[in-house]
């Protein structure tokens, strides 16, 4: 289970600095992409790096 918890929260978290990057414009990858220079999308992208911080915590502690 700790395993499966840190392999999510390290997705996550990977996937939450992809969309804050995305979002604020520092990261124009792929340059199709719908979700450049829209900060509603790093705001998002807060949010699941927060969670995916939680995730990874709770994993750290568990035992």
């Amino acid at each position: 289970m700790r395993l499966l918890l840190i392999v999510v929260g390290l997705f996550a978290l990977a996937i939450g600095l992809l969309w804050i990057g995305q979002g604020t414009g520092y990261v124009m990858w792929p340059s199709t992409s719908f979700m450049l220079r829209q900060t509603v999308w790093a705001w998002y992208g807060g949010a699941l790096t927060i969670g995916a911080l939680i995730i990874l915590t709770y994993a750290a502690r568990r035992r």
